[in-house]
């Protein structure tokens, strides 16, 4: 009696064991590469203070967060932009209801080899530059060097904002190099003497060199101040009213005294 009383203990232990695992919280976060060193930092803090939660992060870009939200595998969407309104039709037929919480805000700097001696450059030049007009930088004031244009990929939400106000929805030419990420773009033009790209603040660097726009440098002043011509909003977007485990983390995410001093030391601009 005595072996099968200690046996059967040892099954409800095992089963309460299991169940506390079940409810033990996992977050999945996809989307926006511009986010995600955000989604990291918080996450991290977060877990530090919450054992019993784990959370997986990805990146892949905004769009793909939006799918991976409207297909039901993520938790959370990152992303750089807002929802468009052809993935708010999608989710709605999925009787997925996306919310978006703005986490932070950025500014999108345009970037060169440390080697290049501009130190400005104005919208109008750089709608140029993308546009294949401007080949050399000398037409801009810069060295007798031909311009090497760095894009984003079009699932990107840096590239949908640079689309949008730079560009004034204006096509990328063909011949850029497109780069999957914030950190592709930063080291091609890390590599690359003749190159020109554009980062979120986040991802600055001393391997490259930032460009005033029209005369205004990228900053946490200038974009709060919206006195930087290529700034906006962060998000998180979730599937519908978020609740429990992602309730308990967005909160978090958002609280100044909490997830917004983290924003600031992944190198972006809190929210207050």
């Amino acid at each position: 009696m005595k072996i099968k009383g200690i046996a059967v203990l040892t099954f409800l232990v095992t089963v309460l064991f299991a169940v506390h695992s079940a409810l033990a919280g996992n977050i999945v976060i996809k989307g926006s590469t511009t986010v995600l060193p955000i989604a990291q930092k918080v996450s991290e803090a977060y877990m530090k203070q919450n054992p019993d939660i784990k959370i997986s992060i990805s990146g892949g870009g905004s769009g793909n967060g939006m799918k991976a939200l409207i297909d039901g595998s993520t938790d959370i969407a990152d992303s750089s932009r807002f929802i468009k309104g052809k993935e708010v039709s999608l989710a709605v037929k999925k009787k997925v209801y996306p919310v978006p919480f703005a986490v932070a805000y950025d500014c999108i700097v345009p970037v060169v080899h440390p080697t290049n001696p501009m130190v400005n450059i104005t919208m109008a030049q750089l709608k140029d530059i993308y546009m294949g007009k401007i080949k050399n930088w000398k037409e801009i004031g810069g060295p007798d060097r031909p311009v090497v244009v760095i894009s984003r990929d079009t699932s990107s939400g840096t590239y949908e904002v640079w689309h949008k106000k730079v560009m004034k929805k204006k096509r990328v030419f063909p011949g850029a190099l497109l780069q999957a990420s914030n950190g592709a773009v930063s080291q091609a033009v890390a590599k690359n003497k003749n190159a020109v790209g554009y980062i979120g603040i986040g991802y600055m660097t001393k391997d490259v060199k930032p460009l005033m726009v029209n005369r205004i440098v990228g900053s946490a002043a200038t974009t709060l101040n919206g006195t930087y011509p290529i700034s906006r909003p962060l998000f998180m977007f979730t599937p519908g009213w978020p609740k429990g485990d992602v309730l308990n983390f967005i909160n978090f995410v958002i609280n100044p005294e909490k997830g917004q001093k983290y924003v600031a030391e992944a190198g972006y601009v809190p929210l207050y």
